[in-house]
């Protein structure tokens, strides 16, 4: 998300990990009112009326043309889309757009479903389409961009099991980015996102299926995140009471420090690191070079938890949705935190499924204790949005949601399966 942010200062050499901790804290919260929204939006790319063909890096370029990113076609002048949002390609050829920061739900909305539409637009007339799913239900996970970031992400994670790779390169997320609020507004609204999640995990979960099987888990985006790197990818600490003397940067400065570190770049040659060597332990000289603030900067981006600060607040635990239907989950965040009052409501009705993410991952809603929150949460959502002038249509949206969907207990991921089941003939059909 290209928030905007003062000129960088030229990277210095880092000598301590008290000094680098100060650092992480003075660039991850930027505190000040918040104002700004933003979105991330991924896909699965896929062949139009046949997702199992397989996705060719020279297909994907030529479709994408002057917005092609230079991982991709290095000397690509990367043009952003119409309405200013940049695009990017993944691992596995899923493609991303971000949007500049919006002052409101409506400009963003504005935004981004032009840039969609937009997208979509180069990518129909070369017959590939973008998928409604958070994973890629139909083909194996394979890498296709080849950069040495991924290539270093991908030997670190394959130490660890398969999960990197599905991760890497058969996921897709609608990402949620928010300013982090003025220092007495800031630890509400990072535990409030933390205590939502898994809630609203358990409300967009769609990706039951990955690979051409069901997983058995409704989300199997978040499966994959979960099982791949506790130290990289576990939710943050955060406390019941943030009105508390309590600092919430420090806490994620000593993760970042602590946390293995991924990829060292180099001019030439691989970028793999040792197995489990951390930030801290390059400092005290464990890797060649003393790090730099610009080697901190990268490590920064090497962290995948599902709520992750850049300077604004980062959500990260919403599988894409359902096409047409992106603007769900940013509206309702966007209504959940816009005031204090609500994010506090919202907070204790989530309180009795705080730190339940595997079970929103697995189940989505037909979890209980999940689904009687999201109804709670929905309703508050339903309520605050009116407040933010957000089109009539997407009042009307989150509301069908809400009642015929959270109401009875209801994720995507539900109807995707009944889908997948029927096409793929486990209700007595044949295979495509």
């Amino acid at each position: 998300m290209p928030w905007a942010s003062p000129a960088v200062a030229p990277p210095t050499v880092l000598r301590s990990r008290a000094e680098a901790e100060v650092y992480v804290a003075s660039v991850c919260f930027k505190h000040g009112p918040p104002k700004l929204l933003g979105a991330e939006l991924e896909w699965v790319v896929q062949h139009s009326g046949n997702p199992h063909l397989p996705l060719q890096v020279r297909h994907l370029a030529d479709a994408l043309g002057a917005h092609v990113p230079s991982s991709l076609v290095p000397d690509s002048p990367q043009i952003p889309l119409p309405h200013g949002s940049t695009v990017t390609v993944e691992p596995g050829g899923q493609l991303e757009i971000s949007s500049p920061p919006r002052a409101s739900l409506t400009e963003l909305i504005a935004t981004v479903e032009g840039d969609t539409a937009a997208l979509t637009d180069l990518l129909d007339p070369t017959g590939l389409a973008l998928s409604g799913s958070g994973s890629d239900a139909h083909r194996p996970s394979r890498r296709l961009v080849d950069i040495p970031r991924y290539a270093a992400m991908e030997t670190a994670f394959d130490r660890i099991g398969p999960m990197g790779r599905a991760m890497m390169c058969s996921t897709a997320a609608v990402q949620v980015c928010l300013d982090a609020g003025t220092p007495a507004e800031v630890a509400l609204r990072w535990t409030a996102l933390h205590d939502l999640g898994p809630v609203l995990l358990a409300a967009f979960a769609n990706s039951p299926w990955l690979g051409g099987l069901p997983t058995g888990w409704a989300s199997s985006r978040m499966q994959a995140w979960f099982a791949l790197d506790p130290a990289r990818t576990r939710p943050s600490r955060v406390r019941r009471d943030p009105a508390a003397d309590w600092d919430p940067a420090a806490g994620w400065a000593r993760r970042v420090l602590d946390t293995p570190v991924l990829c060292q770049r180099r001019a030439w040659g691989t970028w793999d690191v040792p197995n489990g060597v951390t930030f801290a332990d390059w400092l005290s000289g464990a890797l060649p070079g003393r790090p730099s603030t610009a080697d901190l900067d990268y490590h920064l981006t090497t962290l995948f938890p599902p709520v992750r600060p850049q300077g604004y607040l980062e959500v990260r635990y919403l599988d894409t949705q359902p096409v047409g239907q992106w603007l769900v989950p940013v509206a309702v965040i966007a209504a959940l935190l816009a005031d204090p009052a609500v994010t506090a409501a919202a907070r204790e009705a989530c309180a009795p499924t705080v730190g339940r993410w595997l079970p929103a991952a697995q189940h989505g809603l037909r979890d209980e204790a999940l689904g009687t929150a999201a109804i709670a949460v929905f309703e508050l959502a339903c309520q605050a949005l009116p407040a933010l002038d957000a089109p009539a249509e997407v009042q009307l949206l989150v509301e069908e949601i809400t009642e015929h969907r959270v109401r009875r207990g209801r994720c995507p991921a539900d109807d995707l399966s009944t889908a997948m089941a029927g096409s793929t003939g486990l209700n007595g059909g044949h295979p495509l």
